[in-house]
């Protein structure tokens, strides 16, 4: 009998604390009945199995984990799908070799030696022995540069998991709503199904920073939706993004270079929009996608994109910037954009001198000047 959707929805919310909680056996006794009874082709099987997957990882199941994350290949929802690739790209990464001297090898019983001979060794009277005392250093003492490179990639280590703390999907979407306004979408995605910490942090500063953000929870998915914007308002909100990113995760990232020129027509806006992003501090890892989205927007406006190409995304005027980590991002868009009320002001002065040129042909042709009936 498949359980009742308020069960069902307790049942997951219990089992997103037990894994918060570092419960995973709690969370693998309540996720695996339910998966059972749902299909991973469509929700909320695919979503359980995501779930059942982060536990039995954090069991040390990886085999486990990497068939919940098979079984949702051929799912409906791309984006699960999208979310199941990357986690079993995390799983099936190679394991790095432990150098043996970090590991401490006990001795076998076999090969030590017997008691007998250690309890006589006590037995028999020590030997008092002058040892030379050791020569003053000399020289000035050097540091020891194999403990701090072991110190420093530990805090780059757990700087980057501050960043990332798994795998994540950044998305930043710029929308034209019209001649000088703009609106700006932050999208977070984990992969695993699951807030991280940096998501919570990021949305935290966004939601109280000037113009605040509006934050919208869609599941485990944060959107941060700003208001329209002017394009200056733009660049600035973009490059205080790009610093709060920075500051949370400690990495040495560059303030974007951001060039938004507009040239006001009247009947229309010509727009010139250069972007450059260096991510060469940001290392490339496994299950990070950062992406810009920009619509509407026509293909050809689009004059240069590197080093990734522009992607489409199935609707129209609709494109998808991946960015690459460790690398510097450039786009240069350059369009014209139609202004409605300049159109219309166009339109109404070209009416009234069609008006005018009628009425004099009139007068021209003996009829007279439009009379009111008596």
């Amino acid at each position: 009998m498949a359980p009742e959707p308020q069960d069902l929805s307790s049942a997951m919310n219990e089992a997103r604390v037990a894994i918060e909680r570092g419960n995973y056996g709690r969370a693998v006794a309540l996720l695996e009945p339910l998966c059972e009874l749902h299909s991973p082709l469509n929700p909320p099987g695919d979503i359980l199995r995501l779930l059942l997957a982060t536990a039995l990882m954090g069991q040390g199941q990886g085999e486990r984990a990497a068939a919940c994350c098979r079984s949702l290949q051929s799912c409906s929802d791309p984006q699960r799908r999208s979310q199941a690739r990357d986690l079993l790209q995390v799983l099936e990464a190679p394991a790095l070799r432990r150098p043996r001297e970090w590991s401490l090898t006990l001795p076998r019983l076999d090969e030590a030696p017997p008691l007998e001979g250690i309890a006589s060794a006590r037995r028999s009277p020590p030997r008092r022995t002058v040892e030379a005392l050791p020569p003053p250093p000399v020289g000035p003492t050097r540091s020891p540069l194999g403990f701090a490179a072991i110190v420093v990639l530990l805090l780059v280590g757990l700087l980057l998991s501050g960043l990332l703390s798994g795998c994540m999907r950044v998305e930043t979407q710029l929308s034209f709503e019209g001649p000088g306004r703009v609106r700006l979408e932050h999208r977070l995605d984990p992969v695993a199904g699951t807030p991280l910490p940096f998501q919570k942090r990021w949305a935290r500063a966004l939601t109280s920073s000037k113009p605040p953000y509006t934050l919208e929870q869609k599941g485990p998915s944060s959107v941060l939706l700003s208001p329209l914007l002017t394009p200056r308002d733009a660049v600035s909100s973009l490059q205080q993004t790009l610093g709060l990113a920075s500051e949370l995760a400690g990495l040495p990232i560059p303030p974007p270079l951001l060039a938004w020129r507009e040239t006001n027509l009247l009947i229309g806006v010509h727009q010139d929009i250069e972007v450059d992003l260096d991510l060469q501090a940001l290392p490339s890892l496994p299950g990070l996608e950062l992406r810009l989205r920009l619509s509407p927007l026509p293909r050809r406006a689009i004059r240069q994109a590197m080093p990734g190409s522009i992607q489409a995304t199935g609707r129209p005027e609709a494109w998808i910037w991946p960015l690459q980590p460790g690398a510097v991002n450039t786009l240069v868009i350059r369009c014209w954009r139609w202004n409605p009320l300049g159109l219309g002001g166009l339109l109404i002065l070209l009416g009234l001198l069609l008006v005018v040129q009628l009425q004099r042909l009139r007068v021209r042709l003996g009829m007279g000047l439009p009379e009111l009936p008596a």
